[in-house]
């Protein structure tokens, strides 16, 4: 019997705002394995929580995140933008086992995101996500240790056969070091799942919001779930316990 998928909480779960402190609570208060965050780096190299480069200031101008340094964001936004290192002092003190899923958004993020982690002695509580195969080769050059999951290229599987993109992701994955795959829920087919078990790949998907979906994700064998609504999620793994089966250690 497959145990039941990691649950990984998606920036703004529970109807928090998106790459928010009050995110990275909600996921940690409601006992997420896994809280996720996007990540991008400013010009003067400080790691914040942001999906986008565009940024709206207090007085209407459009900005780019990447040509400003946390100072000026700071002082053009209509409230701070969160530092990735506030969100990982909340990790920390949270006195459990919760991971980080860093969804890098940019090759800038590499290397400073690598050098924090080692830092801050954090590489067995993050994985890094957002990695298609150029910037999973990347991340592997500048760190090999730190685990990360393949981006699986959703375009080969809009071009190519299904089979044959499935194969490209798992040995795209293999070549860059990752430990498995991170996949649009839609796409994890039964075939997926079997290259990918046959080559000791882990898939996680993203992102799932209806209970039934959830369930059927689980029965796949699927490693984590991404959501929004970490307590429906909750209520599902709870009735999966309470059927006998097996749950899922970090």
């Amino acid at each position: 019997m497959n145990d039941f998928p990691l649950i990984t909480a998606h920036t703004g779960c529970m109807g928090t705002p998106d790459n928010s402190v009050e995110s990275a609570r909600a996921g940690l208060s409601l006992g997420a394995d896994i809280v996720e965050d996007d990540i991008r780096v400013t010009r003067d190299g400080v790691l914040v929580l942001s999906h986008d480069d565009r940024v709206v200031l207090a007085d209407g101008r459009i900005a780019s995140l990447s040509r400003l340094t946390l100072q000026e964001l700071d002082a053009g936004l209509a409230a701070p933008i969160v530092r990735l290192e506030t969100v990982l002092d909340l990790l920390t003190g949270s006195g459990g086992q919760t991971r980080m899923n860093l969804d890098l958004k940019t090759d800038d993020c590499v290397e400073p995101i690598m050098a924090l982690i080692r830092k801050r002695d954090l590489a067995d509580r993050v994985l890094l996500t957002g990695c298609e195969y150029g910037r999973a080769v990347r991340a592997n050059d500048v760190d090999g240790g730190i685990a990360k999951l393949l981006n699986v290229d959703i375009g080969s599987f809009r071009s190519s056969a299904y089979a044959e993109a499935a194969r490209m992701a798992c040995e795209q994955a293999l070549r860059a070091d990752c430990f498995g795959l991170n996949v649009p829920y839609q796409l994890a087919l039964p075939e997926l799942m079997t290259l990918a078990s046959d080559r000791g790949l882990s898939v996680f998907v993203w992102t799932i919001g209806e209970a039934q979906d959830m369930k059927k994700y689980a029965e796949l064998g699927v490693q984590s779930i991404t959501t929004r609504d970490v307590a429906t999620l909750l209520r599902v793994k709870q009735g999966w316990l309470g059927e006998g089966r097996c749950g899922h250690d970090l």
